[in-house]
């Protein structure tokens, strides 16, 4: 019974080796043919047809079997792909360095029905378990990514808690990044360093930008009144621990090297200012990482309009200005200009999720 899910690529330059072939498989696969290896790379990458296994003739003229296979095995979306090469049947030395080269198999000229019928069999058998088997193992990469995550978000989440803050605070955050830099995105200054997968890495990140706190005292970290030098010297090193914790999670646990790259930036520096007089490092300007400017933007204006134990909330409006105020100085410059594009979401974020 016929499987159109399973597409042969049959590459030969002689007509009547394609049409012995396509007879001894049409009634099983789906055929594609190509008569040099010009056509075949052009079906292989300019129409972006991978086929579950490719059938390719060594000698040819022009772009030979050997120049095709090359290309389809430097390439990650079709070095998976198994050729088999036809060769002549004396041709032993061209089987080892198309095997040697990545070949999966060969079938020989004069064609034997049941070899060629049996050795493309057993490719696409294996193509598919492969194929499969990858599927399988994305998902529980999946499922696993997303369980840690959302341990780390619950743990941020607690620590808000701990700090007398709604845990409403981190999907503010996130909600508030994801508008700012759904925005970014559109503007030729930060077009280049954002895109939809870092965005998406970014905006799950930024729930973790406090949970250092985790490692502040009680006794500083709920004080209701003004903090002496040496309290906020305290509270400056959440900064460092929280950048200790994403150091210390293994790579194994996620396949999201961007969330935790994002995650420590964003926990060591979302305190550190433009012109250079924040904290842990003093960085300014551009040296500062752009997810940490970002942070810092959204965590000064959820702060300001919230109600914290010491003091109270500010509008929207007042706080908006707050923070033009601090443009070049506390802020990206470039950040705060987009304010007027922002400020309606941010204002809707807060309304509908505030404390």
């Amino acid at each position: 019974m016929k499987n159109d899910d399973d597409v042969l690529l049959i590459v030969d330059d002689v007509e009547v080796n394609r049409i012995i072939l396509k007879g001894i498989l049409e009634d099983e696969y789906k055929i594609i043919e190509a008569e040099n290896g010009a056509e075949a790379l052009s079906i292989l990458f300019e129409e972006q047809i991978h086929p579950t296994v490719v059938l390719l003739d060594i000698m040819m003229p022009g772009i030979d079997g050997f120049q095709v296979l090359e290309q389809i095995k430097s390439n990650d979306e079709t070095k998976t792909i198994p050729v088999l090469f036809i060769t002549a049947a004396d041709s032993e030395e061209d089987e080892s360095r198309g095997l040697t080269a990545g070949a999966a198999d060969y079938v020989t000229k004069p064609f034997n029905n049941d070899i060629v019928r049996a050795r493309v069999d057993n490719h696409v058998r294996l193509a598919r378990y492969q194929h499969n088997l990858e599927k399988l193992v994305a998902k529980k990469a999946a499922e696993v990514t997303k369980t840690y995550e959302q341990t780390l978000e619950v743990l941020a989440t607690i620590i808000e808690y701990r700090n007398l803050e709604s845990g409403d605070h981190i999907r503010r955050t996130t909600l508030l990044t994801e508008a700012l830099v759904s925005k970014m995105i559109t503007t030729e200054k930060f077009a280049a360093a954002l895109s939809a997968e870092n965005i998406h890495s970014m905006v799950k990140a930024s729930a973790l930008h406090d949970i250092g706190k985790i490692g502040i005292p009680d006794s500083v970290l709920l004080k209701p009144g003004k903090l002496t030098a040496e309290e906020f010297d305290v509270i400056k090193t959440h900064t460092t621990i929280g950048a200790e914790i994403i150091d210390s999670i293994s790579n194994t646990l996620t396949d999201d090297d961007m969330y935790l790259k994002y995650a420590r930036d964003i926990c060591l520096h979302h305190h550190e200012r433009w012109d250079g007089r924040g904290y842990p490092h003093g960085l300014k300007g551009d040296e500062i990482p752009l997810s940490a400017r970002i942070i810092s933007f959204v965590d000064v204006y959820d702060a300001l309009v919230s109600q914290r134990c010491y003091k109270d909330a500010i509008s929207h409006e007042d706080s908006l200005g707050i923070i033009l105020e601090g443009r070049g100085a506390q802020f990206d410059p470039d950040i705060v200009d987009i304010i007027p594009e922002v400020s309606e979401k941010f204002q809707q974020i807060e309304s509908s999720y505030g404390d």
